[in-house]
């Protein structure tokens, strides 16, 4: 069964390029085209991904864009015409797991989808990593710090599984971005280092110990201080 995208975007002309344009690479597309009939739809027919314009009619993008991630973990890529850093950043801090900026070239936009939808499709049996006193469940996608559940976005959580995966390991940046990102930043981005931030304040909430570390100039490690 092909893929489901809900594309939420009031300008018509780009609601109809991104429509026909993924529905030309195999997906199953529907519109909305303001924040209350893409929530409607995305609980009618709850979607494989969400493309979100910010700037919406009536309920803006950020709102939408928190409420489709406190209902469920859909991957989320914020469509703005916005390119400033803070603009990007209150879009993740919403939930949103990546973004594309207007105009955006759709053979990136494309790339951008495949990337999400892959890492977001449940893979088969894994067993459960620890590390210290935290779990995480590929499976399930679950993560607990001691008997606390931490809720993470599904970027987030991939970031989480690569270092599990790789316990005491320094993960440079270029291969952080190589597997989590799986595109050219052209260097502009400090991405990385805002999704440490994340992870690292839902991981040490309460007044847990710090267990991703910073290694000066080369990357970041999970290990203990």
């Amino acid at each position: 069964m092909a893929e489901h995208i809900l594309v939420i975007e009031d300008d018509t002309q780009i609601a109809d390029l991104l429509r026909r344009g993924l529905i030309y690479e195999g997906y199953s597309v529907e519109v909305a085209a303001d924040g209350l009939g893409g929530l409607n739809a995305a609980r009618d027919r709850p979607p494989d991904l969400v493309l979100l314009d910010l700037m919406l009619p009536g309920m803006d993008g950020l709102t939408v864009c928190g409420r489709l991630r406190a209902a469920s973990d859909v991957p989320i890529l914020i469509l703005t015409a916005k390119d400033a850093v803070p603009d990007r950043v209150k879009g993740l801090d919403a939930g949103a797991d990546d973004y594309v900026v207007k105009p955006f070239n759709f053979d990136e936009l494309l790339a951008r989808i495949r990337a999400l939808l892959r890492r977001h499709t449940p893979s088969t049996s894994q067993e459960v990593l620890r590390f210290n006193d935290l779990t995480l469940n590929p499976d399930t996608r679950e993560v607990f710090r001691g008997g606390r559940r931490v809720e993470l976005t599904a970027r987030e959580f991939e970031l989480l599984l690569l270092f599990m995966q790789h316990p005491r390991q320094v993960l440079t940046r270029d291969v952080l971005y190589d597997r989590i990102w799986g595109y050219d930043f052209g260097g502009e981005s400090n991405i990385i280092e805002v999704y440490i931030r994340y992870l690292r304040s839902k991981l040490e909430d309460g007044g847990a110990s710090r267990l991703l570390q910073t290694v000066r100039g080369v990357g970041y490690a999970l290990r203990e201080e």
